[in-house]
């Protein structure tokens, strides 16, 4: 059996569950998501936790029976205690701030870019940070992940200075400038 797959999803208190076939609704104190699984994967409820059975061993099977059973959890812990991206800003001049809901970038380009949130995302810039930290909160994993790679994507950091948008805690490999420079 499938590690991940065989493992039961344990609901934590105020987070409901409708199943419906292969259309799970899951609802917490954060939110609600609701997703379609494979029909060839069994979902069904018992002992206040949800339990993924797969029909046989074939290796699509086993690949779909250990997804379902993560993206089950991922959305369990979305509506019960949310995900987080912390992106840092580092560059002279660079910085973020927001714009009622929307985050305005400052990241040398010839305009400020203004980055609208999708439903169910919020963004955090704290006052201590001077502008150089983000935070992209939200209940869907995925989204989450998407946006935060979009803030990255309009100033990737380079190698030669360093200047631009990473995750908090991203190395990035520095490079030698030209030979003659030193």
């Amino acid at each position: 059996m499938s590690r991940i797959g065989k493992q039961p999803v344990p609901l934590p208190d105020k987070v409901t569950a409708a199943i419906d076939r292969n259309s799970v609704k899951i609802s917490g104190p954060k939110g609600e998501l609701t997703r379609d699984f494979s029909p060839e994967m069994a979902i069904r409820q018992e002992n206040g936790s949800i339990i993924v059975e797969r029909p046989s061993d074939l290796r699509h099977h086993k690949a779909l029976h250990g997804l379902t059973r993560a993206l089950l959890a991922n959305m369990v812990e979305g509506v019960s205690q949310g995900f987080r991206k912390t992106l840092e800003i580092q560059g002279v001049g660079y910085q973020a701030s927001l714009q009622g809901a929307n985050l305005q970038l400052r990241l040398g380009h010839s305009h400020e870019v203004l980055v609208a949130p999708p439903a169910d995302i919020s963004f955090d810039v704290p006052k201590d940070s001077r502008g150089t930290i983000i935070h992209v909160d939200g209940i869907d994993k995925q989204v989450v992940g998407q946006v935060a790679a979009d803030i990255r994507g309009w100033r990737p950091p380079e190698p030669y200075k360093g200047k631009g948008v990473r995750y908090l805690g991203e190395y990035v490999r520095r490079k030698a400038g030209k030979a003659g420079k030193r």
